[in-house]
């Protein structure tokens, strides 16, 4: 595999899909703008959802970022983990009525293998396994089977569903993992497991349905693809580290806070290490502490 640092990464994966038709857009702020179904934006594809629900069309179908997302649903597990953040970047490649399912899949498995060089040994993939509203994904597994990977390392997983929000497009998804070689945690460890053995790096979602606020689905004018590659958590498995806090992303700060402090616990500086790094990206962004809403979230980061 290669050894990049997170600008060379970064770099390398908006140059790779530029290459593959798609427009290089910046990334926007933390806060969302005229968008009231987001506290915060917290994926790639958050402030792309005027193109994937057809309200705009953008200037090209094919779009490419390196967005800055907040997500505190798994706030009590940073610093626990080595995937855990509240704050991180997602590297994302968009479809909008352009390409599916099988560019989808094959632009990833080049990137990951012919780019980042990591052996196809260490990918694991995921598909959905289906329910009421649609149908079990065997078309992506086939798709998966052609590239190189082994049917023995496509799992077909209920969770494989995304949605950006409670109501908006969505659809099926499948994702990536990288097997870091840990020992299985059983007989049954999978890529849905928490054991550490297998780490999610990317995630391919296929966008093809509306979500209302009355739960039902129905079919988006056109087929689109959202994919978010999470800059941490490749940055450290490419580096052969054991979690994103043993990177340059974070040493400086873990270091002035093992200067400072008077009873070392490696948690707690994590913890602290991500918070005040997410602290700073909110403020910056136009975020202050309150007793409500996003102020209550900052406040909330702080206090921790």
């Amino acid at each position: 595999m290669k050894k990049l640092s997170s600008s060379e990464i970064r770099q390398m994966y908006l140059d790779f899909f530029q290459e593959k038709g798609h427009k290089v857009h910046p990334s926007a702020s933390l806060i969302p703008v005229n968008d009231p179904t987001l506290l915060w934006i917290n994926s790639g594809v958050a402030t792309l959802k005027k193109y994937f629900d057809g309200t705009e069309t953008p200037e090209v179908p094919r779009i490419t970022n390196a967005q800055k997302s907040i997500r505190t649903n798994d706030i009590e597990n940073v610093g626990h983990t080595a995937r855990h953040h509240t704050l991180f970047e997602m590297m994302g490649n968009f479809s909008i009525g352009d390409y599916f399912k099988e560019e989808a899949v094959k632009m990833s498995y080049e990137f990951l293998t012919k780019e980042l060089e990591i052996p196809v040994d260490k990918i694991s993939v995921t598909v959905f396994k289906g329910n009421e509203d649609c149908p079990r994904d065997e078309e992506t597994a086939k798709l998966w089977e052609e590239v190189g990977i082994p049917r023995e390392r496509i799992y077909f997983l209920e969770d494989n569903w995304w949605i950006a929000g409670e109501t908006g497009p969505c659809g099926s998804d499948t994702e990536m993992f990288y097997d870091t070689g840990k020992e299985p945690c059983s007989d049954h460890c999978d890529p849905s497991c928490d054991c550490g053995k297998y780490v999610e790096i990317w995630n391919n979602v296929f966008m093809e349905f509306y979500k209302h606020e009355d739960g039902s689905l129905t079919k988006l004018k056109q087929q689109n693809v959202d994919t978010g590659m999470g800059l941490e958590r490749i940055n450290f498995l490419l580096q052969g580290k054991t979690s994103p806090f043993e990177t340059e992303l974070f040493i400086p700060i873990m270091e002035k806070l093992a200067e400072l402090a008077t009873n070392p616990n490696e948690t707690s500086e994590r913890i602290v290490a991500e918070h005040l790094r997410a602290t700073m990206m909110l403020i910056s962004d136009g975020a202050r502490p309150s007793n409500l809403d996003r102020g209550y979230v900052l406040r909330k980061l702080i206090r921790r």
